[in-house]
Order: structure tokens, then C-alpha cells, then sequence
């Protein structure tokens, strides 16, 4: 263990990184996917489970655990970690996508967001402090500034003024934060598709010498072109020995093509809602388990997964929870989606580590596109 926060390249391949982010709580292997726990917990999932599948580091949610329990009732419970049951590294996001996405009522001004909640209509205002305080309360260990997001398409004068106020607020975070070893805060990289105003967003952050730098505002809609142009906007102008994350990103594709353009985190609700659906993802590609085809199925999902979830139960029975709307059925349905992408990452890993990760994308393609075995 150790008492600071750092990153440690350990590899390359063209534009792709390999490497650890270590922290008091544990270290976390990049690439890496992050499964959102939203209210404290992967839903459907029990931590151990979760850390079984591979996982080093999950993410929650300030907006919705300020609402509820609150921020300052998790703290008198020992913080995020002892009240979720996970002891290892948590990153918190700031909130303001939340806000912008799932309030009423709100106002935005220099200051902050006054918003409503949309639980109870109870009136709360979020500022860079408060965000900070909050996510200090939780203890998480890494911190994401607040930001202001806008949805795409949008004007350039709108994106560049967001992006502005977010780099206004980043200072006002880093402020708040403070020096905390062991812990870090992370800026984000806003500017919508705009080229000059992401490598501008890009520059100042990285001036700003934070531990770590997010691209946010992407994953809302926009083609899969446009965020991966966008990324490469932006990665020349982040630092190379600061970890990289993509926020809310995305499908299994969406991840490996932005690991091949030197992203070192993503985090993405696609893997638990789209199993609570009914939905799973596989070497073979995505499979709808409410097809009728499924339900005289005896084979398991896929006998080469070291997920119990995907090697040990038929297809014909998941598809009967799936249309039974069983409990269990989400809860295995989400097992199998949470192992598959961690299997993508510890893939990615290994293909990056030993050169061989353009093969190792044609293989993975191939499979998608080839389906699911008769």
C-alpha cells in the first residue's frame, strides 16, 4: 500500500496506455472500467461480486447521495466505503450532470446551482464548494470538479460559455480541495465538438497541474465520429503522466476504440441497466435474452467465461426469468455484463502490454460481427 496518489505508465502501444493508479485503498489497472453505483450500490450486484469480477474501483453518485441518505449521515457512518461495504477506491462525480439532467426548477449562476429535488422537491444549491465538502463527506478517493454540462447539439456560443464557467469552477474546486495525499481531484475537459474550445478547456486544466483530467460532455447522444474526434482533439494537450477518463462512456466498441486513443478510465450505467433489461453483452456481441429464440436454449451463454452467471445457467432459463421478470434474472443478467466488460478491460490490458492490441481489436471485432454461435 501506499500513502499517496499516483500513475505509473507500464506500458504502450501507439497512442494506448497500460498502467496503475495507486492510492491508499488499493491500486487501479488502466485501462479500466468503473461499474456506477449510483446510490451506493451496483445494482444488483453484491460488492464482493463485483470485485470478484475483476473490478478495482467503483464510481458514485454526489447528486443522488446528497439527496438521499445525505452526505453528512454517510460521514457519521464512517463514509462511503464503510457504508457500502466496498474498501476499496471510490470516485464521486461532482453532481452537475445530475443536476442539469434531473432537477427542477434549477438556476444556474456564477455562484452555483440552485436547484429541486426530484425526489422531494426540497430546495438545495450546489456550488464548486459544496460539491467538494460533499464528496470529502463521502470520503471518496478520487474527486471530480464541478462542471457545468450542456446537451448536444448545441450553439458554439453556448459551449464555449459553459466551458468557460467550468474552468472558473475548477479553480474554485482545487481550492476547496485543498492538498489531501492519498486522494485526488480531477478537472474536466468540456467545449462540446468544438475543437478550439476543447484544446483551450484542455490547456488551462492541464496548467492547473491536478492529478488526473476527464472529457466530459460526450456520450449524450452525439455520433460515436464525433467523440472519438473529439478525443483526439484533446489528448495531445493532457499531460502523459496524468490518467485520462472518459466520463460515461459507453459500449463495448465506444471503450476499445478510446483505449486506442490513450484513455485510461471509463464508467458507463449501460452494463447493469441494459442486463435489468434483459440485455447482455458477449465475445459474440449483444444478445437480446427476451428473444423467443432462447427459450428452449439448454446451452449456457458462453462456456468459456469465468463469470458463473454466463458459464452455469441455460439460456432457456434466463430467458424464462427474463419473461417472468424475476428478480434473479436481473441479477444474473448483470453479472454476465459487468464480467464481459471487465474481461474486455484485462484484455485490452495484456494486448496493450505486449504490443499486440491492433490484432487484438480485429479479433474482438471479429467476433461481434461473426454473432453468436448456432
Amino acid at each position: 500500500m501506499t500513502s499517496e496518489f499516483s500513475f505509473h505508465l507500464l506500458g504502450r502501444d501507439r497512442a494506448a496506455r497500460t498502467g496503475e493508479i495507486r492510492m491508499p485503498r488499493g491500486t487501479i489497472r488502466t485501462p479500466a472500467f468503473m461499474p456506477v453505483g449510483t446510490a451506493a450500490t451496483v445494482k444488483g450486484m453484491y460488492p464482493e461480486q463485483v470485485r470478484q469480477l475483476g473490478a478495482d474501483v467503483v464510481l458514485g453518485n454526489t447528486y443522488h447521495l446528497m439527496l438521499r441518505p445525505g452526505a453528512e449521515r454517510v460521514a457519521r457512518l464512517g463514509g462511503l466505503h464503510r457504508f457500502m461495504n466496498w474498501p476499496h477506491p471510490i470516485l464521486t462525480d461532482s453532481g452537475g450532470f445530475q443536476v442539469m439532467s434531473l432537477a427542477n426548477l434549477r438556476k444556474l449562476t456564477e455562484e452555483g446551482v440552485t436547484f429541486r429535488s426530484h425526489i422531494d422537491g426540497s430546495k438545495h444549491v450546489l456550488s464548486p464548494e459544496r460539491s467538494v465538502e460533499i464528496q470529502n463527506l463521502l470520503g471518496s478517493d478520487i474527486v471530480m470538479q464541478l462542471d457545468e454540462c450542456v446537451s448536444l447539439p448545441c450553439e458554439d456560443k453556448v459551449a464555449e460559455k459553459a466551458m468557460r464557467l467550468s474552468l472558473r469552477w475548477a479553480e474554485r474546486c482545487k481550492t476547496a480541495f485543498g492538498t489531501q495525499p492519498g486522494r485526488a481531484l480531477f478537472g474536466i475537459v468540456q467545449g462540446g465538438i468544438v475543437p478550439r474550445l476543447r484544446v483551450e478547456s484542455a490547456r488551462e486544466l492541464a496548467a492547473m497541474d491536478l492529478k488526473g483530467y476527464a472529457i466530459g460532455g460526450l456520450a449524450v447522444g452525439e455520433p460515436q465520429a464525433d467523440m472519438l474526434a473529439t478525443i483526439e482533439v484533446v489528448e495531445p494537450h493532457l499531460p502523459q503522466e496524468k490518467p485520462r477518463y472518459l466520463m460515461g462512456v459507453g459500449t463495448p466498441d465506444d471503450i476499445v476504440q478510446a483505449v486506442c486513443r490513450g484513455v485510461d478510465m471509463f464508467d458507463c450505467v449501460m452494463p447493469t441497466r441494459a442486463g435489468r433489461h434483459g440485455q447482455i453483452f458477449t465475445r459474440f456481441g449483444r444478445m437480446n435474452l427476451k428473444n423467443a429464440r432462447h427459450a428452449e436454449d439448454p446451452r449456457p451463454i458462453d462456456p468459456e467465461s469465468s463469470c458463473p452467471a454466463a458459464n452455469g445457467y441455460s439460456r432457456a432459463y434466463l430467458h424464462h426469468l427474463v419473461k417472468a421478470e424475476e428478480m434473479l434474472g436481473k441479477m444474473l443478467l448483470t453479472c454476465v455484463n459487468l464480467a464481459y466488460y471487465q474481461e474486455l478491460m484485462a484484455g485490452l490490458r495484456a494486448a496493450i502490454a505486449e504490443g499486440r492490441l491492433a490484432d487484438f481489436v480485429v479479433q474482438t471485432r471479429e467476433g461481434w460481427e461473426r454473432g453468436d454461435p448456432a
